[in-house]
């Protein structure tokens, strides 16, 4: 998939240390979904992972079926560094769109709004591609204007909607009540289920 945002761009912001966007641990809403878990075997996959604290999260809570992929290197092997426990061949560095393994949940967490707001249909497609039957994606979107400037891109209920619902059943999709305070009103957390 061709995009401005390419892997040197996500290289480049990882040298130059410029993510804003890493909180440093595993968000809030994420870890209360994750708690209430309580399948361990659930094959996880968390795209556009980044430094991926939730990876370790769902690692050290018993969840060992756990698999991040992102287009930047940097980002796996500070995940790597930071948890050398974690396995490497859990560890793929790939573009997401060239992905083919399934999975029974999928973690949204930035990675959507980092991409460019042309792949979100493709995006969408991807997901349900790799998703098992009764498979779902969950996490957060961003729930404000989309304009040109970005990384990140927002949305809105009503554009979240009209692009995932022909693949997906909407289960949730609402303001999240528990964001970090920097994203306070501007987060939606959704489950959407793989039709």
């Amino acid at each position: 998939m061709n995009s401005r945002f390419n892997k040197d761009y996500w290289e480049n912001k990882y040298k130059e240390n410029a993510t804003g966007w890493d909180i440093g641990y595993a968000s809030t809403p994420l870890t209360t979904y994750f708690n209430q878990l309580t399948n361990k075997d659930l094959r996880i996959l968390i795209p556009g992972g980044g430094n991926c604290y939730e990876a370790e999260y769902l690692f050290e809570h018993g969840f060992k079926n756990v698999f991040v992929i992102d287009i930047a290197l940097q980002p796996l092997k500070n995940l790597k560094k930071r948890f050398p426990d974690f396995p490497d061949e859990h560890l793929i560095h790939d573009d997401f769109f060239n992905h083919s393994e399934t999975y029974d949940l999928i973690i949204e967490q930035t990675f959507f709004c980092a991409l460019d707001p042309n792949l979100r249909t493709a995006y969408c497609n991807k997901m349900h591609n790799l998703l098992n039957k009764n498979g779902k994606v969950i996490g957060l979107l961003f729930n404000f204007e989309l304009t040109e400037v970005g990384p990140p891109f927002g949305g809105s209920i009503v554009e979240y909607t009209k692009l995932f619902y022909e693949k997906f059943s909407i289960n949730v999709l609402e303001r999240c009540y528990n964001s970090i305070k920097p994203r306070d009103g501007r987060e939606l957390f959704f489950i959407f289920e793989k039709n």
